[in-house]
């Protein structure tokens, strides 16, 4: 069953959140806001905090830099996971992912079912493995912001949850790129 496993320290791991939107300011940004909250009161280092315009290249690029920033563990984004014409955080997020994160995906849209019901099949949230670091690209509500960190980040970013979390397996996540390089 899962469980926090006691014996085990709490690691504080850096995250990003960035926030994809045209129309909001940091002070107006309640889905940054929320995941910034509830990462700080987890006991996480919140790494860094923006906003950038639904912009494909604008998003790539913001990404990549927290990617390649070794101060960054993990990074979050929120909003542009729709269907509109200015929805594109996943074509932006995708091409840098060395990795996919299938699960992410199912285990969001299980919670948001019932929580939202049908409607959750307009949300394209996603996740993966960009180099060493975990990006999980979230929609820009503050509820689905919220259900992804209460019911599946919480657990997975804490070194004590058993039987198995995210923390445990970053410190080989270069695996791939050191064969690469050999």
């Amino acid at each position: 069953m899962p469980r926090i496993d006691q014996s085990r320290p709490f690691l504080p791991l850096s995250i990003a959140v960035l926030t994809v939107s045209d129309t909001r300011a940091l002070e107006e940004d309640r889905s940054g806001a929320t995941l910034a909250e509830l990462l700080t009161a987890a006991g996480h280092k919140l790494g860094a905090r923006a906003i950038v315009p639904d912009d494909k290249e604008a998003i790539a690029a913001k990404v990549r830099g927290l990617v390649d920033d070794p101060a960054i563990d993990i990074v979050i984004t929120t909003g542009g996971t729709g269907f509109t014409g200015r929805d594109v955080t996943p074509e932006a997020v995708e091409p840098l992912f060395d990795k996919r994160m299938e699960g992410f995906s199912t285990v969001f849209h299980q919670l948001s079912l019932a929580k939202i019901g049908t409607s959750t099949i307009q949300s394209r949230a996603t996740a993966g493995l960009a180099k060493t670091t975990f990006v999980f690209v979230l929609p820009g509500s503050p509820g689905a912001c919220r259900d992804a960190w209460e019911g599946i980040l919480a657990t997975q970013l804490d070194y004590r949850h058993r039987p198995c979390n995210f923390v445990e397996i970053m410190p080989r996540l270069d695996e791939h790129l050191r064969r690469e390089a050999g």
